[in-house]
């Protein structure tokens, strides 16, 4: 690798430390540059926009983190840079590179030597009288949603042009295999494995108790349109992008042509994230 960008989490210290140690340790053979907002921070002169993150660059490095590097997956758009993520923090699902295999695995990442994890994306658009006037690609999930003065909402929904049902409740989320061990798993749908392309349509507290998730093919298209008048209710991507629905707004979400390449840890599989994350076999 001949160029990294480092992205860190806003407001940690401890990022800007780990970051400034990269510099020094490979910023001689390697040209590394930093986000904005921390390149000012430290004084750094090499910076980027967060939106050209991974312009011409090899490795994006992500110290924080899984809300930093969801945001960091947003802006890569099917550009084939991988993204090694260090979490500084708890275990994270995404960021799953602790900060004591970083010195061991930085040198071998640097010279080619990782694995690493394909992850799908979906596009996300918003219509209104025929027109989009809102899209987006991204790595977790849709949530539509009530706000918390609503009353239940109405989303009808149909998958590839079939109707499906009228989701009565709080709203329903559609989730990627990465998203699945997010706000999906809260509201009671599955975990996939973060290798497939499948899609997850899971009801957030439905009136019908007999509406359950439901898991759809790579290729399918989710038609949601909101048909409660009168109800304040957000469609949220990532938990980080809110965009205000109105009534007929028809929310249309699909797998994404984009993929995101994570950078796999040496020292832990899925599985061994997944145990400790979720606090299997403890008592």
């Amino acid at each position: 690798m001949k160029s990294i960008n480092i992205v860190c989490k806003r407001k940690k210290e401890q990022a800007l430390t780990v970051a400034r140690a990269i510099i020094s340790e490979h910023g001689p053979s390697v040209d590394i540059a930093l986000d904005e907002d921390s390149a000012d921070q430290i004084g750094y002169e090499k910076s980027f926009e967060l939106e050209h993150v991974a312009d011409a660059v090899d490795c994006i490095i992500v110290l924080g983190g899984d809300g930093t590097l969801l945001s960091v997956a947003r802006q890569v758009k099917g550009k084939d840079v991988p993204i090694l993520g260090v979490n500084l923090g708890g275990l994270g699902f995404l960021t799953e590179v602790s900060l004591e295999e970083l010195p061991e695995m930085l040198p071998r990442v640097i010279s080619g030597g990782y694995r690493t994890s394909i992850r799908s994306m979906l596009d996300v658009s918003v219509w209104r009288q025929d027109g989009q006037i809102f899209g987006l690609s991204l790595l977790n999930d849709v949530v539509i949603t009530k706000d918390a003065l609503a009353r239940i909402i109405d989303i009808e929904t149909h998958v590839d042009g079939e109707y499906l049902t009228t989701f009565r409740g709080d709203g329903v989320i559609v989730s990627t295999p990465t998203g699945s061990t997010g706000y999906s798993l809260a509201a009671g749908g599955p975990i996939l494995h973060p290798s497939l392309g499948h899609v997850v349509v899971t009801p957030i507290c439905p009136h019908t108790l007999t509406n359950r998730p439901i898991i759809l093919p790579t290729e399918a298209s989710v038609h949601a349109r909101l048909i409660s008048p009168d109800e304040k209710v957000i469609l949220t991507l990532d938990g980080q992008v809110g965009f205000p629905l109105e009534y007929m707004d028809e929310v249309v979400v699909k797998g994404s042509r984009f993929t995101v390449s994570l950078i796999r840890s040496d020292r832990k599989g899925y599985f061994e994230v997944l145990r400790n994350k979720l606090k299997w076999g403890e008592r």
